[in-house]
């Protein structure tokens, strides 16, 4: 006699098998493995009456075109700078803190000869210690050099992988993930930037027409932090107990779950949400000009 009691103390949980199952679940069953991916994904929705008047009086007195990219940039790196928790890589199985902050620009590009649309990008350093008008600066240099073919280093990195076939296209992200970050190794004698990625990366979807998206994070990169900024909408909001039309825009996120929880979503979206809803008290006035030596006088 089969000892039933001792069965169901010795099992986890109690179970018992699914009659019939829908070709639709097997088919689930069949195409998918348990779930393994640490992504998460949320949406900071800002009111942005503020900004957007920052950025025309900024354009107005300086010439120059600042844009919510730039202000979301500065407002990623402020957050990672008060949060550092959240500026890190896993490395060896282990959460490692960056020394500094770095922002990652998707930028979109264009084959002059084919016209094929391709996504490249730049970074920029110490993002959360520059002045604005410094940021507007560089990522203007840089998109310049890369919508011209001038960056050398990536178009050396896009010649490398045009020519690599589709079979070798993961190993060899792999073993590159693994020299620069595995084994913190400095690759530039080979052709690949150093940390190429940084600490977050900021692609702006508004400017696509597209008010809502979120992107994968990818996993060669080391960055756990993927800002994708929706462009600006008039929606009815809430004031004082009045519904009244205001301008909106979403910061949709994907956050890798290993380095970032709840917490520290929550403290860098109050930094991310005071800096965009307030932008003259964190960037100070605009001055006439606009140079980086009048702002950081003005801060001053």
């Amino acid at each position: 006699m089969v000892d039933t009691n001792w069965l169901g103390r010795s099992r986890n949980v109690a179970l018992k098998p699914v009659g019939r199952v829908s070709s639709f679940r097997k088919l689930a069953m069949g195409t998918w493995d348990a779930p393994r991916d640490p992504q998460i994904y949320g949406t900071l929705t800002l009111r942005m009456e503020k900004a957007l008047a920052y950025i025309e009086d900024y354009r107005r007195a300086t010439g120059r075109r600042l844009t919510v990219t730039h202000l979301v940039a500065k407002a990623v790196a402020q957050a990672l700078a008060e949060v550092p928790e959240a500026n890190a890589l896993i490395r060896r199985s282990r959460p490692q803190q960056r020394q500094a902050v770095s922002v990652f620009f998707s930028i979109a590009t264009e084959n002059p000869e084919t016209g094929q649309i391709d996504l490249s990008g730049a970074k920029l350093d110490r993002v959360d210690r520059m002045e604005l008008a410094e940021v507007l600066d560089a990522l203007e240099g840089a998109v310049k050099s890369v919508r011209s073919g001038e960056d050398e280093e990536i178009e050396r990195s896009k010649g490398i992988f045009a020519r690599l076939p589709f079979a070798a296209m993961r190993p060899v992200l792999n073993a590159i993930s693994l020299g620069l970050y595995g084994l913190n190794l400095n690759l530039t004698r080979l052709g690949l930037p150093k940390d190429p990625f940084g600490s977050a990366i900021v692609t702006n979807i508004g400017s696509l027409g597209l008010s809502e998206a979120y992107a994968p994070l990818m996993a060669y990169t080391r960055t756990p932090l993927l800002l994708a900024v929706g462009a600006v909408r008039d929606e009815p909001v809430v004031e004082d107990g009045e519904v009244v039309p205001g301008k909106v825009m979403g910061i949709h996120a994907t956050l890798d779950h290993r380095l970032i929880d709840g917490k520290h979503a929550a403290l860098l979206s109050r930094v991310i949400t005071r800096v965009m809803e307030d932008p003259e008290s964190a960037f100070g006035a605009i001055p006439s000009g606009g140079g980086v030596t009048e702002l950081k006088e003005a801060r001053s």
